[in-house]
């Protein structure tokens, strides 16, 4: 744990001399017994943060690193964990440009070095003196920061923006009224007010409406998984889009209020599972109307089509069975199958044990979805073997 006198030394001239020698070990796990000895040997009793600060820096290069230098940031742990990988924050200050944004629970300054490129004026402010001390050194003494209570509103006519804590001595809060701060007073704070608010990626929708949020639901995803989600109060909202899917590595969006005209028919060339930002936001239909594709059955996210959507992995059918392991065993046999991914939705199947029973010997790697084809006693579990496009 830091405290505010570690945050002064780490800012001073003789931490950031010492920060640069212990920058020098390899701190990896054959040599960190042997280097953190020849650390102590030199700083003693600021070992310790001289050399977590070290590895946090190196942690945050992949996960910060498009805000800038981030080698030269101060962290701890959990505030390096909480903070918002850096392309969702530049998404998001992307949405915030040219505003006057107050972030409110600015912790180490992510979000703040996001915003300060884009916005008319990137203010911030945090409760803890150790966080905002770090988002000092981060972001420059020139920063507009302040301490302050997010739930005590220190600025008018300013887009505010918070990140409640949803950890608790290490566990995850889903409840968003568990929230620090709890979700529920964040909205009654700031009713009247231009207001934006990260969530965890799992939060119960309907729970947020019944809260009284009446704005924009989006979810995000960056490198294959769902990140957050986010509110936007409805002034920041686009008319009609109550849910909004953003896949950031394929820079695309989807909202509610496009087109969802989707036809449910049999499988066709191509099977597309869709990002998970899309099937969270509920957004399967929207998706499928974009890119000519169809539903298999209306209750299950898979889709199908005779081309793929550009940069979108999909999955080549080469057979199609009622699933039953004994008959999926032979095609991929007869397909000399020797490695299987498999996908499932709608039945209880689990793949690695699946994978296990099926004992495949051959040369080729092919990918299996499993579905559930049907309602009721009409209902069916399909398999298709198909080839990945990548």
């Amino acid at each position: 744990m830091f405290d505010v006198d570690d945050v002064s030394y780490l800012r001073s001239d003789a931490g950031v001399a010492a920060l640069a020698v212990v920058a020098e070990f390899e701190l990896s796990a054959a040599t960190r017994i042997a280097d953190v000895a020849a650390v102590r040997s030199r700083f003693a009793n600021r070992t310790p943060v001289l050399v977590e600060t070290t590895l946090l820096r190196r942690k945050a290069v992949d996960k910060l690193g498009e805000l800038g230098d981030v080698l030269g940031w101060l962290f701890s742990d959990e505030a390096l964990q909480q903070a918002t990988a850096a392309p969702v924050a530049v998404h998001r200050a992307g949405r915030l440009a040219g505003r006057v944004v107050h972030d409110a629970t600015c912790s180490i300054g992510t979000e703040l070095a996001a915003l300060r490129p884009v916005a008319a004026r990137a203010i911030g402010s945090d409760l803890d003196p150790i966080r905002l001390a770090m988002a000092r050194h981060n972001l420059g003494d020139a920063a507009d920061l302040c301490r302050s209570d997010a739930l005590r509103p220190v600025t008018r006519d300013a887009v505010v923006v918070v990140d409640p804590a949803r950890r608790s001595a290490g566990r995850r809060r889903f409840d968003p009224v568990q929230y620090q701060p709890p979700l529920d007073s964040l909205l009654d704070t700031y009713r009247r007010r231009d207001l934006v608010v990260k969530c965890s990626p799992g939060i119960d929708f309907d729970e947020v409406r019944r809260l009284g949020f009446d704005g924009e639901i989006e979810v995000t995803s960056w490198r294959g998984s769902v990140r957050e989600t986010c509110l936007w109060s409805a002034g920041l909202s686009e008319p009609g889009a109550r849910m909004r899917a953003t896949i950031l590595d394929l820079g695309e969006q989807f909202t509610s209020a496009e087109p969802d005209d989707c036809e449910v028919r049999p499988v066709g060339r191509w099977i597309v599972d869709p990002d998970g930002a899309v099937v969270r936001a509920g957004l399967v239909r929207h998706y499928a109307a974009r890119h000519g594709l169809w539903q298999l059955d209306p209750d299950i996210a898979y889709l199908s089509g005779e081309r793929l959507p550009p940069r979108v992995r999909g999955f080549e059918v080469l057979d199609q069975l009622a699933y039953n392991e004994r008959g999926l065993r032979a095609a991929l046999a007869a397909l000399d199958c020797g490695a299987a991914e498999i996908l499932v939705r709608g039945v209880g199947v689990d793949p690695d044990a699946l994978r296990r029973r099926l004992r495949l010997r051959g040369s080729r790697a092919l990918s299996v979805v499993i579905a559930r084809i049907g309602t009721g006693a009409a209902g069916r579990a399909v398999a298709y073997v198909c080839r990945p496009s990548r």
